[in-house]
């Protein structure tokens, strides 16, 4: 997370609704060598207090995770390059603005028999984004393959003891500059998702 508190403000209650939107993010899990990442989907409960998801049996964190330990999920949102040119004042430098949340606490194991559940619910809470399709279904699958496929993967929760967001978004230029520098983002921004980051920072 950026140190600059100007960044850090957000109420947490938005830092939860962009996390629980975005649904997608890096797992990041402490091992010997260096940090082991997988990026995944994930559903969070409804007050937060933790993230479902589940990984391939043959992913490292798997064969790491013999008993629960600490671990983060970093999501990210739209991203950009900020030339000083745009801004309008003198003395500035480049920087890049972002939308970052991350998810930290402690991943554990689940039983193997709440699988199903969770890729019920994961599908349902993906499928409903996509209106007015009829939402595919589990049970849409032959008994035998969908046996299959769930003998691969194994289901994790991450319980969560920290939300914490960064709204990088030029707080700290006058807001002329700030407007200045939005419609730059919007008109010529190189990024992700340039067009939202501009409107996020028109409102910052």
């Amino acid at each position: 997370m950026h140190p600059n508190p100007a960044f850090r403000a957000e109420a947490p209650a938005r830092n939860i609704e962009f996390a629980r939107a975005r649904a997608f993010g890096v797992l990041a899990v402490s091992a010997p060598d260096a940090p082991l990442l997988s990026h995944v989907p994930f559903l969070l409960n409804e007050d937060a207090a933790w993230a479902d998801l589940h990984l391939v049996r043959s992913n490292p964190v798997v064969r790491q995770l013999k008993q629960p330990q600490p671990a983060r999920i970093a999501v990210s949102g739209p991203d950009g390059y900020v030339s000083p040119d745009w801004y309008g004042i003198d003395d500035q430098v480049p920087t890049w603005n972002y939308v970052a949340v991350h998810l930290t606490g402690e991943l554990e194991m689940r039983p193997a028999d709440e699988l199903r559940a969770l890729l019920d619910r994961q599908a349902a809470d993906f499928e409903k984004r996509l209106l007015p399709k009829p939402p595919w279904l589990v049970s849409k699958m032959t008994q035998d393959a969908l046996d299959r496929m769930m003998r691969m993967i194994v289901p994790f929760r991450l319980n969560i003891s920290d939300i914490d967001g960064t709204w990088k978004l030029n707080q700290n230029k006058p807001p002329a500059a700030r407007k200045l520098a939005a419609d730059q983002m919007r008109s010529a921004g190189v990024g992700s998702e340039v067009e939202r980051l501009a409107s996020l920072m028109r409102e910052a």
